[in-house]
């Protein structure tokens, strides 16, 4: 089946698109939703708008989104959600106003993994604490079968380790 190339105009918005969601203006996305743009756009790497607002620190574009209904657990094409990438990114601000909007603390990408991982891989004892306290699994698994504290020894994230080992969450 051939498809027409989309129209240069058309190439244009959806790229004007990515761009409002990294650089974080939530009112011209808002006219451009709607005028009908989808919610979940997606680039050629599998990210939607909302995990680029939410890797890129935007929170008025991400609770645009969630409010509007985009879908906070689409991975992207190396298997990371948008409260992940806040995770990784280390922003606890992010990560606790996605929770707020009601984005599943456990959502994890199509390999098993949580954001309770990353945070433990990356060291990142604020999120980790945060996630904990709005109900992370600690005794989840991935894919591979390691947990979060497996995560935080295999990458030496010493202080993520201890905590999780303090709270009771050692195998």
């Amino acid at each position: 089946m051939s498809h027409e190339p989309l129209p240069p105009e058309v190439l244009e918005l959806l790229q004007r698109m990515f761009d409002l969601a990294r650089s974080g203006d939530a009112g011209e996305m808002a006219a451009w939703f709607d005028r009908g743009v989808p919610l979940n756009l997606t680039n050629e790497k599998g990210d939607t708008l909302l995990m680029l607002a939410a890797y890129n620190g935007q929170p008025e574009v991400v609770e645009l989104l969630l409010k509007r209904g985009a879908d906070a657990g689409r991975a992207n094409d190396r298997g990371q959600t948008p409260l992940q990438a806040a995770a990784f990114k280390g922003d606890a601000g992010m990560v606790r106003r996605m929770l707020d909007l009601g984005v599943d603390v456990n959502g994890a990408g199509p390999d098993g993994r949580t954001p309770l991982m990353l945070a433990a891989m990356f060291d990142r004892l604020d999120i980790l604490d945060l996630l904990l306290e709005r109900g992370a699994d600690g005794q989840a698994r991935d894919a591979a079968g390691f947990s979060a504290l497996d995560a935080a020894r295999q990458m030496g994230a010493e202080r993520a380790a201890a905590r999780l080992t303090e709270l009771g969450l050692a195998e």
